[in-house]
């Protein structure tokens, strides 16, 4: 993962951020598990297999930072747990992210790219002159192994 830990490098810097072991090996952890949104607290087992010294509370604290700066998205996805993933470099040319399917049977969380609502927002800004930048979309149903299809 040389070229990664490059771009992450790069990315801290950019962010006038100090290039540490710790914020490396998070970015790591979220970039090699995409679409798993993980909590803090999986974050730390992950990074902890590499690094054992590494504490909780520093997981914590960077991932707060690394939220802050649109390095990472914080993910609500009404289960009570807040989750992480690695920010996509085209979120920000559109200012919009994936979207969730969450299943109400076994709770697992799909993701999806379309973005049906541009004609929406469009439309809003016409009509009422409020400017949409961003929107967070959550779908909740039932997937198709849980229905049996």
């Amino acid at each position: 993962m040389p070229d990664n830990q490059e771009q992450f490098k790069y990315l801290l810097k950019q962010n006038g951020l100090k290039v540490t072991t710790q914020r490396i090996a998070i970015l790591e952890v979220l970039n090699s598990r995409p679409g798993e949104h993980l909590t803090a607290e999986e974050i730390y087992d992950f990074v902890r297999v590499k690094y054992p010294d590494i504490g909780l509370a520093t997981v914590y604290r960077t991932i707060q930072m690394l939220s802050e700066l649109n390095l990472i998205d914080k993910l609500s996805l009404d289960d009570g747990y807040v989750r992480y993933e690695i920010s996509k470099n085209d979120t920000e040319e559109t200012g919009h992210h994936h979207h969730h399917l969450i299943c109400l049977d076994c709770g697992n969380i799909y993701t999806f790219q379309d973005d049906l609502l541009e004609t929406l927002e469009m439309r809003i800004k016409e009509t009422l002159g409020f400017e949409v930048v961003d929107h967070e979309v959550k779908l909740y149903g039932h997937c198709k192994k849980c229905r049996g299809d």
